[in-house]
């Protein structure tokens, strides 16, 4: 990868990132979006409107706004004193609870920038994102799900010099202890002005091939970004949102995530067992109100509402993303978890796409959300990069206030990604509905590259798992392509059976009812446990053909 930087160079935040051009910046500022606040002035704010309502909790203990801001101050202190500098990069991988939250606004309140790690991410994720972040320091768990974190730790500082500090949650061995940090009773530093047009953090990308890219999110647009999501949620203080995905991704962070949740002053909880008894039972005893689910959790929980004695009644807003949804299955969830279901299309690089408290249950089935921002521009265009008639189907490319203007230190990723007039190309093959009461709204048709070449036909593999998951006998299903000699590409169904399963010609002869393209009938039929899946909750298709292949 080339990151074009100079080696001597890797330490300057502003090296390989690319900001907001000047003129739409203006625009964004007048409109009233960035208000030029540093981050963690959420927190600060928070804890001088409510001071004693609980901000974040999570199986050990509750801290009030006020205490969650004093906490923050003595781990910035701790950090300051630890040698943690002003622009520094921190990688953080954490699991879901209030050290979490401690951990990310004490980096904010010391104008560090934390690397926002998920906690499936293991030694080439992290040195990646120590080698091309420059981080100077690694905040981990001991353990968390049977893994030892410290040994991943010890292996990273050895091979990355650049990590000079890591600090660990729990027994830590040889290593700085977390509780050192986070309990510092030394003298408080003065906060460090933070120019609100810099990075804030830094997010990964959700993509399923290759290593993950980072994405810096400025002050002014990750604001912006959490204060809209939770106006677009209608969320207000009397509200309870529970974190079951993991804390560290964009969308339960600031979509409207715990950042969004805390503009309007309502508690934070934290999960890292996302299972229905466990969550429902959450749910039941914070009265929670909100939050966000991938679409394969969603199905779980809306499922499990025929069995659980505990059932999530308080629950009011569920947003549910990370791939799309087939109308069967948006009726399922509205039907058996909550008639407050919302769709949501979006990453991690900004653009957001949210269907509407109180929007008709027709746009909530069929269409995946519309723009958060008026100031959001999109455009869908054809292979040859032409804009497509209205209400056609094409590649989505965006800009706006809160979408990135180019990949962190990666030059040749910016290259691929973005148009000479700085749209992002998000690789989505949408189409945005020109009439009716679908008008404006987002309908996500598949991946630009997520197509199978048979035999000189291009098959839509969403397409083909549409239909798949209609099918009775199947809680899940992705359609990848293997490679054949005679066809070139032979399309292969991986699916997780309810049951007993079927044979491939059963499941052809249903595709054939249901009026499936000849072309796209699978060659082979793979039963499968589970589905790998990313560290976003996405389907790993890259790992999945790697299993049907070996």
């Amino acid at each position: 990868m080339n990151t074009g930087l100079p080696a001597d160079q890797g330490n300057d935040l502003t090296r390989g990132f690319v900001p907001f051009p000047t003129d739409r910046a203006e625009v964004y500022r007048r409109a009233g979006y960035w208000t030029g606040r540093p981050l963690d002035s959420i927190l600060t704010e928070a804890a001088a409107t409510w001071p004693d309502k609980p901000a974040v909790i999570d199986s050990a203990q509750t801290y009030t706004f006020r205490e969650l801001d004093a906490a923050a101050d003595r781990v910035a202190a701790g950090l300051a004193a630890l040698g943690i500098r002003p622009g520094d990069r921190v990688l953080l991988q954490l699991p879901n609870s209030c050290q979490f939250a401690i951990a990310l606004f004490g980096l904010l309140r010391a104008a560090a920038v934390p690397v926002m790690c998920l906690p499936g991410h293991r030694t080439a994720e992290l040195g990646h994102f120590a080698e091309v972040s420059g981080a100077v320091a690694l905040i981990v768990p001991d353990e968390a799900g049977g893994f030892d974190y410290r040994d991943m730790a010890g292996r990273l500082a050895a091979e990355h010099p650049s990590l000079q500090h890591v600090i660990v949650d729990g027994e830590n061995g040889p290593f700085v202890a977390w509780s050192s940090i986070r309990d510092f009773d030394g003298p408080a530093v003065e906060r460090a002005a933070v120019d609100p047009g810099l990075p804030a953090l830094l997010l990964v990308s959700g993509g399923t091939t290759g290593l993950p890219k980072l994405i810096a999110r400025t002050h002014d647009d990750y604001v912006y970004n959490a204060v809209a999501s939770a106006q677009a949620c209608e969320m207000t203080a009397e509200d309870a949102y529970l974190v079951a995905l993991p804390a560290g991704h964009n969308f339960p962070l600031a979509c409207p995530g715990m950042l969004g949740s805390m503009t309007v002053g309502a508690p934070t909880v934290f999960t890292a067992d996302p299972s229905p008894e466990n969550a429902f039972a959450l749910i039941d005893k914070f009265r929670i109100t909100v939050t966000g689910l991938v679409n394969a959790l969603a199905k779980l929980w809306a499922q499990a509402c025929e069995w659980e004695p505990v059932l999530p009644t308080s629950l009011r807003f569920v947003q549910v993303g990370g791939s799309r949804m087939s109308p069967e299955e948006a009726r399922f969830i509205l039907e058996r978890l909550t008639p407050g279901m919302s769709q949501i299309f979006g990453m991690a690089e900004g653009m957001l796409n949210f269907t509407r408290p109180g929007d008709p249950e027709d746009v909530v089935v069929h269409t995946q959300g519309r723009p958060m921002s008026p100031h959001d521009e999109m455009r869908v265009v054809d292979e040859s990069g032409d804009g497509v008639p209205p209400g056609e189907e094409g590649e989505l490319l965006v800009r706006g206030p809160y979408t990135l203007n180019g990949y962190y230190r990666d030059d040749d990723a910016n290259a691929r990604s973005f148009s000479p007039d700085g749209f992002y190309r998000t690789g989505d093959r949408v189409r945005i509905f020109a009439d009716g009461p679908r008008a404006g709204y987002v309908e996500v048709v598949g991946r630009i590259k997520d197509v199978i070449h048979r035999g000189g036909e291009t098959v839509s593999a969403t397409d083909l798992e549409d239909h798949l998951h209609t099918h009775p006998a199947i809680y899940a299903a992705a359609a990848v392509a293997l490679p054949d000699e005679y066809l070139g590409e032979k399309i292969c169904a991986a699916v997780v059976f309810r049951g007993k399963p079927i044979t491939l010609a059963e499941l052809n002869a249903f595709l054939d009812e249901r009026g499936a393209s000849k072309h796209a009938r699978p060659d082979v039929l793979m039963p499968v446990r589970s589905l790998p899946t990313t560290a976003v909750g996405k389907v790993d298709k890259k790992q999945l053909v790697a299993q049907l292949t070996s």
